[in-house]
């Protein structure tokens, strides 16, 4: 039963899928099918969102089972946090999809760009939906490949590329970084199921037995996460990618972005067990926060100031993270990416 309630959740990423996949039928103008069927997943993602609210409200946690070998590979998982974050990225995406069929209308690649938006709110759905270590990978790499894609969207635009291949090297920065802490939990834990992982660790705390490595993956998971939000000294690039539409902008700062703070408090029985990340986490992302903040105040540009705000707001986010107060932290991120998706898409009428 609660495997089946599990897998409604599917329903949406699955939808967004096969939306980025008709895209590649009509990648032109004013594509008919692809606006609508990026409409109706983007209202259907809200509704299911609100089913897997109300199942895990009466529920608690719920799971589906391994696609793969070894307790290593494929699963959904259904809690408090994954819900939450779910519900935001669905209303998220209804509204910067929308948002796209307008403001790219009469552009001659419209279709194309509607797929690669589905296909980067599938992949961010799934990272948040991850039950196990091999998901959860894949979907972080994913993440960053689509943000890729629509980073270079206008090909013609030199500053939007050079800026997105700098976005390139720093994600696979993180890649190898993430990838290494998975290797170093599934091998110390022997599943990559993240539920007994952090029973384990819980139970292991309580007799006050310690764990080989958990150092090492909790900073390893820290540095992915500063390197996926744009943290000091690698958010160059972020400030750089403002030639890029404003429906990506905005789907970038008030989601992609988002992925570091995630991890982090997805893992938190992993860094509740560090010492060390949770100090690199408070100095690096405190001073990011004061350090962009500052710059923020000196921006003619809104949508530069808006970067340099992003970035702050990360910093603040993992410092949070780094003091182990955890509920603050979400409630910062969901407000903050509602806001900076308003500040993002309204940027131009401000203007006017």
């Amino acid at each position: 039963m609660n495997q089946s309630l599990a897998l409604i959740a599917l329903i949406s990423p699955v939808l967004f899928i096969i939306t980025a996949l008709i895209s590649w039928f009509q990648p032109g103008m004013r594509p008919k099918l692809v606006k609508s069927m990026a409409t109706v997943t983007t209202l259907l993602s809200i509704v299911i969102a609100a089913i897997c609210g109300f199942f895990v409200i009466n529920h608690g946690l719920l799971e589906t089972s391994l696609l793969g070998i070894n307790s290593f590979g494929l699963s959904l998982r259904m809690d408090a946090l994954s819900v939450l974050m779910f519900s935001m990225i669905a209303l998220l995406g209804f509204i910067v999809v929308r948002f796209s069929q307008n403001y790219l209308d009469g552009d001659a690649r419209q279709g194309a760009f509607i797929g690669r938006l589905a296909a980067a709110i599938a992949s961010v759905q799934l990272l948040v939906l991850s039950g196990n270590l091999g998901l959860l990978f894949i979907a972080w790499v994913l993440t960053s490949m689509s943000l890729h894609r629509l980073l270079v969207f206008y090909k013609e635009r030199p500053g939007a590329i050079i800026a997105a291949r700098k976005k390139f090297i720093v994600a696979r920065l993180g890649d190898l970084c993430l990838l290494a802490a998975i290797v170093l939990l599934y091998f110390q834990f022997g599943t990559g199921n993240l539920e007994t992982i952090f029973v384990s660790i819980q139970n292991s705390m309580d007799l006050g037995i310690a764990i080989n490595n958990i150092e090492i993956i909790a900073i390893l998971l820290a540095s992915a996460a500063l390197l996926k939000s744009a943290q000091f000294p690698t958010h160059g690039w972020l400030i750089e990618v403002m030639e890029t539409p404003t429906p990506v902008s905005a789907l970038l700062h008030a989601g992609l972005l988002n992925a570091g703070p995630f991890l982090i408090i997805r893992m938190a029985y992993v860094m509740e067990a560090s010492t060390y990340a949770a100090l690199i986490l408070i100095i690096l992302g405190g001073f990011t926060a004061l350090f962009a903040s500052v710059i923020f105040l000196t921006q003619t540009s809104i949508k530069t100031a808006l970067g340099y705000s992003s970035v702050a707001h990360m910093g603040f986010s993992l410092m949070v993270c780094g003091l182990g107060v955890y509920p603050a932290a979400m409630l910062h991120l969901v407000a903050h990416s509602f806001y900076k998706a308003h500040a993002f898409l309204s940027s131009g009428s401000v203007i006017d």
